[in-house]
């Protein structure tokens, strides 16, 4: 009876044990911001023409990018999160630094434009890079070493009517800052572009029945948003921070469902801080 008596006092303490190991601390509150491109660097799926492109350096495209920074720092962000690979965080840190220090004009991209502007205004120490590319199956990195096979996926994927590609052409010139950001942040919007990436190239196939469309878009898209989300799970923080990400407006179609189904993370949409602004 006795050695009973332990054996259970044994397991209780230990699946109590367990219980108390599986608490969630409080959540982080995180906003995702959805931006275009300031730069246009076209390396995306989206190509923009070049008489569609702003110089966002000019009036009144400056003004509009002050007021949005100021919005957004009334969420007085403690931790500003961007779309630069870690492997640059030497860099930006630099930048950022000089930055600070009134020492550097800020460049085209919204990195600079948001991101180092926003920081400064709300005393973030470091721009935190969370960047990631993804990485693909071997069946899709032998296909891309396969001249013949790469051109065929590569006309599929830019020729087909329901592709990525064709639903970009509908893309028009940017006429207002914060009207855009607006609308690239809109919940529904978020929502319809993710199921872009459930249609083409997600359906293309060598051959009848295999899986190589999936296989792509799960390495160049769905593994690339979680590495994303993983970069930014690995920044020290807690309850009290309030982290910003500044990103493409694509990525919100699966990191926002992320933050949201996280019991780590509170998702905090920018719409409320862009509504009280006034635009044409």
């Amino acid at each position: 009876m006795h050695k009973l008596l332990t054996f259970l006092l044994g397991v209780f303490l230990f699946t109590n044990a367990l219980a108390q190991s599986d608490e969630i601390p409080p959540s982080t509150q995180i906003m995702t911001l959805g931006v275009f491109h300031f730069a246009y660097p076209n390396l995306d799926a989206i190509k923009t023409k070049e008489n569609d492109k702003i110089s966002v350096l000019e009036e009144p495209w400056q003004s509009e990018i002050i007021s949005v920074a100021n919005a957004i720092s009334e969420f007085r962000p403690t931790i500003i999160a961007i779309e630069v690979t870690p492997d640059q965080q030497g860099k930006i840190d630099s930048m950022y630094a000089l930055y600070r220090a009134d020492q550097f004009t800020l460049r085209k991209g919204e990195i600079y434009q948001l991101g180092f502007r926003i920081g400064k205004q709300s005393d973030v120490p470091v721009i935190y890079c969370v960047n990631d590319w993804g990485r693909h199956y071997q069946s899709v990195e032998t296909l891309f070493k396969d001249s013949i096979r790469q051109s065929k996926f590569t006309e599929y994927y830019r020729n087909s009517p329901d592709s990525v590609y064709e639903t970009h052409r509908k893309a028009t010139k940017v006429k207002n800052i914060i009207g855009e950001l607006k609308k690239l942040n809109d919940p529904a919007a978020i929502r319809e572009r993710l199921s872009v990436y459930l249609l083409n190239p997600f359906k293309y196939e060598e051959k009848p029945g295999d899986f190589m469309g999936v296989d792509f878009e799960t390495g160049r898209w769905f593994n690339r948003n979680l590495r994303i989300f993983r970069n930014i799970q690995r920044i020290k923080h807690n309850s009290d921070d309030r982290i910003l990400l500044i990103i493409g407006r694509e990525h919100l179609n699966l990191l926002n469902l992320f933050f949201d189904v996280s019991k780590e993370f509170e998702l905090v949409s920018p719409l409320p801080y862009l509504e009280n602004m006034n635009h044409e």
